[in-house]
């Protein structure tokens, strides 16, 4: 296995992050994901039913999982940058909606 690279700030990351998302399924089944998260969490505040918490994860990763497995055939970087890599999911998010990124 190569050598994980040290970033310093999110910035640096975040061009890393963008180069292993770059099969469209892949980004598309992210985002699917990152809204169906959005979505449960918006039902677990309304309905208030905290024990949903549980389901996030598995949502939010299970689909970029399968895009990282079967799309873009590469490790997912959370594995290595968790926290960069969270956030990288919610910043590719915000640009596929604002059109920086092809949907």
């Amino acid at each position: 296995m190569p050598e994980a690279k040290e970033f310093k700030s999110f910035e640096q990351f975040y061009p890393y992050y963008l180069s292993e998302h770059e099969n469209t399924t892949c980004r598309r089944l992210h985002f699917v994901g990152s809204t169906l998260v959005l979505c449960l969490i918006a039902y677990m505040l309304l309905s208030q039913t905290a024990w949903l918490l549980v389901l996030l994860p598995f949502i939010g990763y299970g689909f970029a999982w399968i895009g990282h497995f079967f799309f873009e055939k590469n490790r997912p970087a959370t594995f290595t940058y968790p926290w960069f890599s969270f956030k990288g999911d919610w910043v590719m998010y915000k640009d596929m909606i604002t059109g920086k990124i092809p949907f």
